[in-house]
C-alpha cells in the first residue's frame, strides 16, 4: 500500500468517527409556523392550493427545512461537531462544497402557531469518491423536527466536500447546449427559430399553459392552439449562476423566471443590465439571439430588461 493510500485511508477513519455524533441538540425555531412565512412562500413559488390559507391554514410540507434555519446568528443548540469535521475536511484540501440533494419524510401537518424543535445528527460520511467536480466524500446530515415532542418530520441534507478537479482550458469555445425537443414542444421551438413567443391554448377552456403539454393542465383537454405572446413581461423570481461553471457559459449570469403579460411564466437568462443588478419585479421584453457552432444556428429567447428601468 502507498504512502498515500494510506493517509486516505486514516482520513477516511477519521471521518466516519463523526457518524452518529450530534450536529444539533435541542434545537428550537426562531419563529413559530405562522401565516405570513406560508404566504410568502406560496407566492414564490406560485402554489395557490386553499390548504395553506385561511383559518385552517396547514403549512405546505416542503417548507419544514424552513422553520428549523437560524438565519445570519444562528442556532445556540449546534454542538461544534459538524463544523469539526468539514474543517478536517478543508485540512485535507477538501476545500470546496455542493449541495446534492436532500430527502423529506412528512409525519404530521404543521399550522400556524406551532412551534418548532429539533436535533441533528452527522447520519453518514462516505468513502472517497470521485467525481467530475473533484475527488471528496458526501457527507449527510439528519434532522428531526418536532411539535411538542411529536415528530413532525425529518429533513436529510446532503453535500460534496471535495478537492476541485484541475483541468486544461479547453482549444476552443464548446457548442451551447441544445433544447430538448420532442413531438409535446416542437411547436413551441419552431415559433422561437421564427422569432414568435407561442404559447399553448386550451381550445375547450381557453386556459393558457407553459411549459407545452398534451393536455389542459385545469380541464384535461386535449385539443389546443397557439397565441402569440407579446413578449412583454416582468421578473418573478431569479438566480445568479455562479456554480458549477459550464463550458459553454460565462458566469455569473442571472437566470429568471419571466411571468409574461399573458399570464404564464417562462425560464430565461435575464441580460441587458449586471448580474447583480436583477430584481424581482423589473419589467424586461423577449429578445431572440442566435449562437452559431458546428452544428450550425441556435434561436434562442433572452429577457432584456426593458430600457430605463435596470
Amino acid at each position: 500500500m502507498s504512502e498515500v493510500s494510506g493517509e486516505r485511508d486514516a482520513l477516511t477513519a477519521r471521518l466516519k468517527e463523526y457518524e452518529g455524533r450530534p450536529a444539533a441538540v435541542g434545537g428550537v425555531g426562531k419563529d413559530p409556523v405562522n401565516a405570513p412565512m406560508i404566504r410568502h412562500w406560496c407566492e414564490a413559488m406560485g402554489d395557490t392550493d386553499p390548504a395553506y390559507a385561511g383559518p385552517d391554514a396547514v403549512a405546505p410540507p416542503t417548507m419544514l427545512q424552513v422553520w428549523t434555519m437560524g438565519g445570519l446568528s444562528g442556532h445556540e443548540g449546534r454542538t461544534g461537531a459538524y463544523d469539526e469535521l468539514l474543517g478536517l475536511l478543508d485540512e485535507s484540501g477538501c476545500t470546496a462544497v455542493v449541495a446534492t440533494d436532500c430527502e423529506q419524510e412528512y409525519l404530521r401537518p404543521l399550522r400556524p402557531g406551532d412551534g418548532i424543535t429539533f436535533d441533528a445528527v452527522i447520519e453518514s460520511v462516505s468513502d472517497r469518491k470521485t467525481t467530475r467536480l473533484g475527488t471528496g466524500y458526501f457527507v449527510t446530515t439528519r434532522m428531526d423536527v418536532r411539535v411538542d415532542g411529536e415528530m413532525a418530520g425529518t429533513h436529510r441534507f446532503r453535500i460534496l466536500k471535495y478537492a476541485p478537479a484541475r483541468s486544461s482550458p479547453p482549444a476552443r469555445r464548446p457548442r451551447r447546449p441544445r433544447p430538448v425537443v420532442n413531438r409535446d414542444n416542437a411547436g413551441f421551438w419552431q415559433g422561437v427559430a421564427e422569432h414568435a413567443l407561442l404559447i399553448q391554448r386550451c381550445t375547450d377552456c381557453g386556459t393558457l399553459r407553459h411549459p407545452w403539454l398534451p393536455g389542459c393542465n385545469a380541464c384535461g383537454g386535449l385539443d389546443w392552439d397557439t397565441v402569440e405572446a407579446s413578449g412583454e413581461g416582468s421578473v418573478h423570481s431569479y438566480v445568479v449562476m455562479h456554480h458549477p461553471p459550464f463550458p459553454a457559459f460565462d458566469p455569473p449570469y442571472a437566470v429568471g423566471l419571466v411571468e409574461l403579460a399573458e399570464g404564464v411564466r417562462m425560464v430565461g437568462t435575464v441580460v441587458g443590465v449586471p448580474y447583480d443588478k436583477v430584481r424581482i419585479g423589473l419589467p424586461v421584453r423577449v429578445e431572440f439571439r442566435t449562437c452559431e457552432d458546428e452544428e450550425g444556428a441556435l434561436v434562442l429567447p433572452v429577457f432584456r430588461v426593458v430600457e430605463g428601468e435596470g
